[in-house]
């Protein structure tokens, strides 16, 4: 059974005439890792305040269809009964930290409002804080740290709680390369314990190596939804601008017959890679 049910949903912004989201319908199983991908204005963000009740709860605005997680329609339940079920991680972290003196104390802030026992505070605290990287932050403000590590302890907020699923908007923004890494590492980690996890992302070759599915956006409408290697091959994509690179250049190889013929176009540097050298291409 579906954790998941999007059905039909249309959503504007107040003030807009144009619809952000437009009769998007889709499934998501449990433990499924789904990436949305689309260019700026895609709907992505939209997207993902949607599936964590933001839509139409906190924007307002004007919203058809329906969002259904775990059984709870998010139009029906309040966003604080939402919030336990799924998570959501904002592309900025400034929005989602709410001042507290300490790391420990920010991270706390959604469990004392639960009333969870110190000590599986404590833990969970601790097990959270060594998902995304550091737990020497603890007691450190969040104000003395980087953006980077600003988004690490958003992150840390959300799996405090154990959402069953977890909603990430661009969640590396603002990361070096180091604590993308290791926000990646974590995220798939989740995966592999049967979270479910949406994340919104523009490292397209992070997403090609790591998902189970991806869901193209433009113009707030699905054009294409399907594993990886079905998806990021797509002439679609391509039109859009949105193809990796070394796809790209294997379709033109393809078209000129200088691509095997016995393999997929790649959506990995590895498989560029192979696929070239057997087609004869050898770097100098």
């Amino acid at each position: 059974m579906a954790i998941i049910e999007v059905e039909a949903v249309t959503y504007t912004y107040p003030g807009s005439s144009t619809p952000s989201l437009r009769d998007v319908t889709f499934s998501v199983e449990p433990g499924e890792f789904v990436a949305l991908i689309g260019a700026n204005g895609a709907g992505k963000s939209t997207l993902c305040y949607a599936l964590t009740g933001f839509v139409p709860h906190f924007f307002n605005g004007e919203m058809q269809g329906q969002v259904t997680i775990a059984g709870i329609q998010t139009q029906k339940a309040a966003l604080e009964e939402i919030v336990p079920l799924a998570g959501l991680v904002f592309q900025n972290p400034i929005t989602q930290l709410t001042g507290k003196a300490t790391v420990c104390e920010e991270i706390a802030f959604g469990l004392e409002n639960l009333g969870v026992p110190p000590e599986e505070m404590e833990e969970r605290i601790a097990h959270a804080l060594e998902l995304v990287g550091d737990r020497s932050w603890a007691d450190r403000s969040p104000t003395a740290l980087s953006g980077g590590q600003q988004q690490r302890v958003a992150l840390a907020c959300m799996l405090v709680m154990k959402p069953q699923v977890l909603v990430l908007d661009e969640p590396t923004s603002f990361l070096d390369p180091l604590g993308a890494h290791e926000v990646f590492t974590a995220i798939r980690q989740l995966s592999r314990e049967g979270m479910t996890i949406i994340i919104a992302e523009h490292n397209i070759e992070w997403i090609a190596r790591e998902t189970d599915r991806i869901i193209a956006l433009d113009e707030g409408k699905i054009i294409l939804d399907g594993k990886p290697s079905e998806v990021l091959t797509s002439p679609l994509l391509e039109d859009l601008g949105s193809q990796l690179r070394y796809t790209a250049a294997a379709r033109l190889a393809q078209a000129r017959g200088w691509w095997p013929e016995t393999r997929n176009l790649p959506v990995t540097l590895e498989e560029a890679e192979a696929g070239f050298r057997a087609g004869g291409f050898h770097g100098h």
